[in-house]
């Protein structure tokens, strides 16, 4: 029967799962199938926080599990690596396994070792089996190399974790009630939907909300103010704030004296960040940072949403520490509609040894490569990679300085796997083809960065085809190579039941029994909580810790500081002058980084890469608007269509992403000119650290036209 069919006689029911996308908000999901085939998704409607509502982009859903050009059995690559230099063999599951397990087990006998193969894979689903489950197992036991997965959010994690000592925070749900709301580094109504609906809501009671962002969003657009500092400046506004909370006595005496460490030493730093000072780093008016100062510290309940984007240049863990010292400064933990929130991972308990099991390293070390310097680390390491199984990911597609990683994928000699739902980028460079599941079709358990519910993910519809999930392949892989370790073969109830840790006091009573029965449940916590409003902070001291011991202990500043971007005017002007513009790529609306990129849909409402400029910047540049344009610097170019317009503050370029780059008209991304240097903390990635300069060009020939 066709998708959408209906009949008196047919089987229909509702299976409830969970969004695996990065995404904070991690959706309730209820998938209606009807004799055996998906014909609808929707929000679950009793889930406090989904609340019936999904994005543009799950909510079509179907269109990606049914879509055409979806890749549903293993293939081999014949010919050369690369778009349109090979062409794809059918083959069976049996061939590509034996293939990867006997290429494998060449390597681990070689000279080198295990450490010659090397995982890739980032958050392509965040369910917590096929995210970092048997795939841990496996390559823990083989001894291959590790890989330290710092695309998104490391650094900023880091500088929370020295400030309130874990990645918590104040719980979204009650953000509508809070008097004021800073959005600091975020675009919520693009990766956050469900937390801009409860701002809107506080909106609606009188609420003021401040956006701070270098360009003007959707959220900018729809707040009450627009603070368009320059990129990776946020560290010196919340310092000069701080002076100003600190020297006019607008500090909460009383919370600081009880649930801070470093308060003396906190007030001499910002000392050094008048906002006169801070003003002229941040490209904006020292009278909007005082103001901003006086009403953050005198309106409750006040709070703060930082989010990824301010922590993706060189002082991005610094960044997210200065501004989550805020709330203790102020006393707004006292409310549960007051604090900050990067992520709530870190509320809960789940037993991540017992499902990724460390422990079958059995004492080796082995190299650690970083997702970020993928494309050094294909050229350069010794030893040599020489196998890369791809999963979750599309590095080619996705990680910095695409020159040279492409360059490293490129390799003859080296041997690529990828497992995935469609011909990605980085499947145009693979040997070996494997199809993946969607969501819909595979078994998972899901914690959430953006609540604090844990849901169960039920396959709602037999795997498209010949597709497998992450767990089942590295079973597969482990029985071909003759792998006796048990671990490696328990099944996905197991994996879940091994990592519901129910002795956790915040995990009592979530087990796979009644999380099969509701879909969802509310981690224990009270239902109206501020987690911190006596203190009890996850820190060494207990307390938030202004000044950091082990911060210290790490060779990092123990106090707040302001770290500026590498590629800068304060830290290199010489290259400031070659490279005038700063250039930052959040994400598009319809694209959730390279997940939904090629479906049609999305792309006919994207229609082609575009960058937004100042009026100030293209005139001097003679460009003009619909103008076809050349970003570029030493690390390489990429086209886009000039869109010409204040959303991009002066100095700072847009280039809203991420598109594959092979459905781009000349084969790029803003990838091309982005850095693999890794930031202050965290080892993470600095995407948003990058000088160019533009330029017009002529109109692109088409791949397909080449």
């Amino acid at each position: 029967m066709l998708k959408g069919m209906t009949s008196p006689a047919a089987d229909i029911r509702v299976v409830k799962g969970a969004c695996p996308h990065d995404c904070p908000d991690t959706c309730a999901l209820e998938t209606t199938v009807q004799n055996g085939v998906a014909i609808k998704v929707a929000g679950q409607k009793d889930h406090p926080w989904t609340d019936g509502a999904l994005c543009t982009k799950v909510s079509r859903y179907l269109d990606r599990t049914y879509a055409a050009d979806r890749v549903v059995h293993p293939h081999r690559r014949v010919g050369g690596k690369g778009p349109g230099k090979g062409s794809w063999e059918r083959i069976s599951w049996d061939e590509a396994v034996a293939t990867i397990a006997a290429k494998f087990q060449a390597i681990i006998d070689s000279p080198d070792g295990a450490e010659g193969i090397c995982p890739y894979s980032y958050a392509g689903t965040m369910g917590l089996l096929n995210f970092a489950g048997m795939d841990r197992r496996f390559f823990n036991h083989l001894g291959a190399s590790l890989l330290d997965r710092t695309l998104c959010s490391s650094a900023g994690k880091v500088g929370i974790k020295l400030t309130l000592g874990a990645g918590v925070g104040m719980d979204p749900e009650r953000v509508d009630g809070a008097k004021l709301i800073l959005i600091w580094g975020s675009n919520p109504i693009t990766s956050n939907l469900h937390y801009w609906s409860r701002v809107q809501e506080a909106k609606r009671q009188g609420a003021r909300v401040v956006v701070i962002d270098p360009y003007r969003s959707l959220t900018a657009e729809k707040g009450t103010d627009h603070i368009a500092v320059t990129p990776g400046t946020d560290a010196a506004l919340a310092l000069a704030m701080m002076h100003v909370i600190i020297g006019e006595g607008l500090h909460d005496a009383d919370y600081v004296a009880k649930y801070t460490v470093g308060f003396d030493a906190l007030a001499e730093r910002v000392k050094e960040y008048p906002p006169e000072h801070a003003a002229a780093i941040c490209g904006i008016p020292a009278a909007t940072i005082v103001q901003l100062a006086r009403d953050y510290a005198t309106t409750r309940p006040a709070a703060i949403r930082v989010n990824y984007g301010l922590q993706r240049h060189f002082g991005g863990g610094a960044a997210v520490r200065a501004i989550t010292c805020l709330p203790a400064l102020v006393g707004a933990w006292r409310d549960p509609a007051g604090g900050v929130l990067l992520s709530t991972s870190d509320f809960y308990g789940m037993n991540t040894a017992a499902l990724e099991r460390p422990d079958l390293l059995a004492g080796r070390r082995p190299r650690t490569i970083n997702t970020s310097s993928i494309g050094d680390a294909l050229l350069d390491a010794t030893p040599a990679i020489k196998a890369l199984f791809v999963y979750n990911s599309n590095p080619v597609c996705v990680a910095p300085d695409s020159e040279k990683v492409v360059r490293g994928f490129s390799r003859p000699d080296l041997f690529t796997v990828v497992h995935d739902v469609f011909f990605t980028d980085t499947a145009d460079y693979a040997d070996i083809f494997l199809p993946a599941t969607t969501q819909l079709e595979c078994l998972d358990l899901h914690k959430s960065y953006g609540h604090l519910y844990v849901l169960l993910n039920q396959p709602a519809i037999a795997p498209v085809g010949e597709a497998l999930p992450n767990t089942e392949v590295f079973r597969r892989i482990a029985k071909a190579m003759g792998l006796t370790e048990p671990a490696l073969y328990d099944d996905d109830e197991t994996l879940i039941r091994q990592t519901l840790n129910t002795t956790h006091p915040r995990m009592a009573g979530i087990t796979f029994e009644t999380l099969q029965a509701q879909g969802w449940q509310r981690l224990n916590v009270p239902e109206i909580y501020a987690p911190f409003a006596e203190g009890g902070f996850p820190t060494p001291s207990g307390k938030c810790e202004f000044y950091s011991e082990t911060a210290k202990a790490m060779g990092l500043d123990p106090l707040p500081t302001f770290t500026p971007p590498i590629e800068s005017v304060q830290s290199d002007p010489a290259r400031a002058k070659t490279y005038p513009l700063a250039i930052i790529s959040p994400p598009q609306r319809h694209l959730l980084n390279s997940t939904f990129a090629n479906l049609p849909l999305f792309l006919d409402a994207e229609k082609e890469p575009h960058l937004d400029i100042h009026p100030d910047d293209a005139a001097p540049r003679g460009i003009k608007p619909g103008d076809w344009v050349r970003i570029f610097n030493d690390r390489g170019a990429f086209g886009a269509r000039a869109r010409v317009n204040d959303k991009a503050r002066p100095g700072c370029v847009v280039a809203v992403s991420l598109w594959w780059r092979k459905l781009t008209p000349d084969g790029t991304n803003a990838n091309q000119v982005t850095s693999q240097r890794l930031a202050d903390m965290g080892n993470a990635a600095t995407f948003y650290d990058a000088l160019v300069d533009v330029a017009p060009a002529p109109e692109p020939v088409p791949l397909a036209a080449r």
